[in-house]
């Protein structure tokens, strides 16, 4: 799994790979290419994530790091 250092201020997608119904796995955060249009731009960071290992017919997800960051946001119940 690549691992990258990138700035909190840069654009990237955090990569998952689909490894069975429903269990995905992390494979790392991967820097945006920039001056791609956005399919594009997933696509190369999942090519990048999974070492040029990913193939047709298998599942992977590049969620924009923002969006990612927004979704780890919530509060717990009170108990």
């Amino acid at each position: 799994m690549p691992r990258v250092e990138i700035d909190p201020r840069e654009h990237g997608f955090v990569v998952l790979k689909e490894v069975s119904e429903g269990r995905w796995q992390v494979l790392g955060e991967i820097r945006r290419t920039p001056g791609l249009p956005a399919k594009a731009a997933r696509s190369r960071a999942i090519i990048e994530a999974s070492g040029g290992t990913a193939r047709r017919g298998e599942t992977y997800a590049a969620v924009l790091r923002s969006e990612w960051r927004v979704a780890l946001d919530w509060t717990p119940p009170e108990t």
